[in-house]
């Protein structure tokens, strides 16, 4: 390690110079300049904060930690002086409802242009908690907000593949109208693509669909599809290496991950993952164990997975995405409970599992921090009627669950997620699948002059 000293604020950083060269352009064309400063073992760094660059040390460093708005301020001037990208995907992970308007500024201020989308969308999706705050932003910033297409609540059910003069015109993909209080169709997935069993996710305001199982002796669906909101149009794309049904699917900064699942009725291990710019499926780190189904979840940009243990464990496994590996996490006991859901919300794992004695009825919700390293059991039991606790969404500080009967909404808390409303529920029988899109005007119109030819599948 070559060590470089580093003078902020009269405080003296002593950091490692390769490392500082290989994440921010500006000490990359610093010290490749050639000019006299290049040379030199100590340099030092004007009109930043002190407090911004030991952020950008420590994230350098592999660290995660979590900001107050004093120091998200110096954070994005360093982001931005600096040009360290680590700290701007930091910061873009960092965003929630308590902070998103002062990195939304911040952004604006120091010219972070992702940053400035990504809290913008996050401000749009929660407009009416924040509508008298927002009014006082700078015009312009409230113009751009207001330019944006909110997310919107959508669900598939569990299909099989058709055939063309069998048309089944309960196999439409949904949107909640959270307004209206009603479901509303936006047109039938293909005849030859299946939700049942299904990997099912989103990226880039695209819903992907792979794997999958027809019939009662779960024959594999070869074929992979993808909806896109943006122009409501279905495409096909490559299928894993390994067929399977009951695989889980992450969809994650430009890749599609897809984890477990089974073939022929036997479980499997394998991982791989899609590129969305080379349309290329690789091998990645095997799961540790064959699992059909396994949970999984993002938070603070990264990507968990659990898996059962003998004698009653759950273990929280992370997969390392730039090194495609799995790294354990931590483990919970619980008598006759295993979990069978997982979603993330700012640095929380929350873990749905049954009840004693296979109640999958009344469910606990167990809630791993990944700051604290701890677990905590949310207070009280959760029904779980026909499974909608395992359709659970998370938009800002919401949790959106569905069944046939009603999409009931949880809000949040410290200790509990409290039921704050309910709406409509969606009539279609078997599992489901939930996400969110961000469903253009156009897309909406479209979809209502096709209502009358549902089983138009737009490939």
């Amino acid at each position: 390690m070559t060590k470089l000293h580093v003078i902020v604020e009269g405080t003296v950083f002593t950091t490692d110079k390769e490392l500082l060269v290989k994440h921010s352009e500006y000490f990359r064309a610093l010290f490749q300049s050639g000019m006299r400063e290049s040379s030199q073992e100590e340099i030092q760094l004007r009109n930043l904060g002190a407090m911004g660059f030991l952020i950008t040390l420590r994230i350098l460093d592999g660290e995660r930690p979590l900001l107050s708005c004093e120091e998200i301020l110096e954070a994005a001037e360093c982001a931005a002086f600096l040009q360290v990208e680590l700290l701007m995907k930091h910061l873009v992970n960092l965003i929630d409802s308590d902070n998103c308007l002062v990195m939304y500024e911040a952004a604006a201020t120091c010219g972070l242009l992702n940053l400035f989308h990504e809290a913008a969308l996050y401000i749009r999706d929660i407009y009416e908690l924040l509508e008298k705050e927002i009014q006082s932003l700078p015009k312009d910033l409230i113009q751009y907000i207001d330019s944006l297409t909110p997310s919107t609540f959508v669900a598939v059910g569990a299909h099989t593949p058709t055939i063309e003069f069998l048309e089944d015109a309960s196999r439409t993909i949904c949107y909640l109208n959270e307004k209206d209080n009603q479901w509303l169709s936006l047109g039938c997935i293909p005849e030859t693509a299946s939700t049942f069993l299904a990997g099912v996710t989103t990226l880039n305001n695209k819903v992907f669909i792979v794997g999958g199982a027809r019939g009662a002796n779960k024959k594999v669906v070869e074929r992979s599809f993808c909806y896109d909101a943006d122009n409501h149009t279905w495409s096909e794309f490559a299928s894993p290496h390994q067929l399977r049904y009951e695989v889980t699917l992450v969809g994650h900064e430009g890749y599609l991950y897809a984890f477990g699942g089974e073939y022929e009725r036997v479980p499997v291990s394998f991982v791989e993952k899609y590129s969305l710019s080379s349309q290329i499926w690789t091998f990645g780190k095997e799961l540790p164990q064959p699992m059909a189904g396994p949970p999984a979840a993002k938070a603070m940009g990264r990507i968990f997975v659990s898996l059962w243990k003998p004698q009653e464990t759950t273990v929280v496994y992370e997969y390392d995405t730039d090194k495609d590996d799995l790294i354990s996490i931590s483990s919970i006991k619980r008598p006759q409970s295993y979990g069978h859901c997982m979603v993330g919300h700012r640095d929380n794992l929350y873990i749905m599992r049954n009840g004693p004695s296979d109640d999958f009825l009344r469910c606990t919700i167990e809630n791993f921090n990944l700051s604290t390293q701890q677990w905590t059991t949310l207070s009280g039991q959760y029904v779980n009627s026909k499974g909608a606790l395992f359709t659970a969404v998370i938009r800002g500080d919401t949790v959106f669950t569905l069944n046939r009967v009603m999409t009931l909404l949880y809000n949040i808390g410290a200790c509990t997620w409290k039921p704050i409303k309910e709406k409509c529920g969606f009539n279609k029988g078997g599992s489901m699948h939930t996400f969110f899109l961000r469903l253009p005007t156009k897309t909406k119109l479209i979809a209502s002059k096709l209502y009358k030819n549902p089983h138009q599948s737009f490939l």
